[in-house]
């Protein structure tokens, strides 16, 4: 589907990934709503939208709430007359801890924000998506969803929920005008952690430091989304973000027990207290 002209939803369009969809959309033609559940973002949001500004909408809202979510519809078709697209892109981690030592409202935060919340906007906007002579529906899952990373299971856990999910809707909409892709990114350089009000005193250090580190390896959010628009305009069914991300889909499917232990004896030194 070719977006210009078009109207997108996108969530977490406030910061990261999120922001450079939303900012590319709007620079290719499109019209886009954006959905966070931080005010304050989505109206810096506006100002770096420039001239293209009036293409764009923004609500806060918080995903995780299934009210509101369904009040949304109707919001965003009293701005733009139409939703043509919905991008799932909202998504949190989890304290980098086993799941023996997590805390069960980390684990409902988690599972909420993340399959819910993806499960809500879908639900809420199928119905006017259907409707529309093409569409498109694309769900951010993760490269934890094809490997486990330990320390960090339920958000693996809840991203694995995700592309599950997309891959049984896009079988169940094949006979419709509704496309639906499923993104895996692998290492970018976003805000993630402050985002998801994981407190850096709850990594370990040296997951800091790693992290740190890969972010001067990462890659930028600007060219994810440039990835992903092109998948999107392309029908792509599956979209691998990196070659991070590549790499992994690719040996989790050669080696699944192989690739695990892998990542676990890069990780391991990181959950040791």
């Amino acid at each position: 589907m070719k977006v210009k002209n078009k109207v997108f939803v996108v969530t977490g369009g406030a910061s990261g990934l999120g922001r450079e969809l939303v900012l590319r959309l709007l620079d290719m033609g499109a019209n886009v709503a954006a959905v966070d559940i931080n005010g304050a973002a989505l109206d810096e949001l506006v100002g770096q939208a420039g001239q293209a500004r009036s293409k764009l909408s923004t609500h806060v809202v918080n995903i995780a709430d299934l009210a509101a979510v369904q009040a949304l519809p109707e919001k965003v078709l009293s701005v733009h007359g139409a939703v043509d697209g919905l991008i799932n892109n909202a998504g949190i981690i989890q304290p980098f801890v086993k799941v023996n030592d997590l805390e069960d409202a980390a684990i409902d935060r988690v599972l909420k924000v993340n399959f819910y919340g993806t499960l809500y906007m879908t639900k809420s906007f199928l119905p006017y998506l259907i409707k529309r002579p093409v569409a498109h529906i694309v769900n951010i899952s993760s490269m934890g969803a094809l490997v486990p990373v330990p320390g960090q299971t339920m958000y693996g856990a809840s991203k694995a929920a995700v592309k599950l999910f997309t891959e049984g809707l896009r079988s169940e909409l094949l006979n419709t005008n509704v496309r639906v892709t499923i993104v895996f990114p692998g290492a970018m350089a976003t805000d993630i952690v402050k985002n998801s009000n994981v407190a850096q005193s709850s990594l370990p250090m040296q997951a800091a430091q790693a992290q740190r580190s890969s972010r001067m390896k990462a890659l930028s959010p600007k060219e994810a989304a440039r990835i992903i628009i092109d998948g999107i305009e392309g029908d792509r069914y599956r979209i691998l973000v990196g070659s991070d991300a590549r790499m992994m889909d690719w040996l989790s499917r050669l080696n699944p027990r192989w690739a695990a232990e892998l990542i676990y004896r890069q990780m391991q030194h990181l959950l040791s207290r």
